[in-house]
């Protein structure tokens, strides 16, 4: 059984203006990253109403869970740097970051085979060549299968202190994105507070760093 229909509106699912707001850097400027992005969404409304893929409830609320993390991060990973995500589910944030920066080599851990499936069509459509899609859980990756990668990003596949723990373990730097959960402790680098532009919950993304 898929969720409810996701309808898209008449403007797209995401304006342009939301890419400046949030900071996002997309080579080659928004637009075409947001063609990219919009024909993403496309599919996974479209997917959706066979199988669950996300808990969206209307086009607003599936740009902010799939799009707004991605944004953020967008323009605070340095250039090249090699990215892992672990638990991508239909793409946020990993999907969404590896087609706003297409200079970032970004590995999608994914165990779920629906999602996966999925994942690798939108891959094949967009030509990601920059997307290395895994079906595997985060805990079964090692550093060395990555050649070593320089960041490490999730969204709500573990609880914040497993997350960075392992995150670290993965990566020199680690993502951890929140939305009421207190921060865990260790070597913060930044903290950024956003909300989606079109509206949405009030969040945090904390960089830490290995000790």
């Amino acid at each position: 059984m898929g969720s409810a229909r996701l309808v898209k509106p008449s403007g797209g699912w995401i304006p342009d203006q939301s890419f400046t707001d949030l900071g996002a850097r997309a080579a080659g400027g928004a637009g075409g990253a947001r063609a990219k992005l919009e024909a993403w969404l496309d599919q996974l409304a479209a997917w959706n109403q066979k199988m669950d893929l996300t808990a969206a409830r209307d086009a607003a609320e599936l740009v902010d869970l799939m799009v707004a993390d991605a944004s953020v991060l967008a323009g605070r990973i340095p250039e090249g740097a090699r990215v892992v995500d672990v638990g991508t589910g239909a793409g946020a944030p990993g999907l969404a970051l590896a087609i706003l920066r297409p200079d970032l080599p970004v590995t999608l851990a994914e165990p779920l085979t629906k999602r996966v499936s999925f994942m690798r069509t939108v891959i094949g459509a967009l030509g990601l060549a920059n997307v290395d899609l895994r079906a595997v859980k985060g805990e079964a990756l090692r550093p060395e299968e990555g050649a070593g990668w320089d960041v490490a990003t999730s969204r709500a596949t573990l609880a914040p202190v497993e997350w960075l723990t392992l995150g670290l373990t993965l990566a020199p730097h680690a993502w951890v994105l929140l939305a009421r959960e207190p921060a865990p402790e260790g070597n913060v680098v930044e903290t950024v507070e956003y909300t989606w532009p079109l509206g949405g919950a009030a969040r945090r993304a904390v960089l830490y760093e290995r000790g």
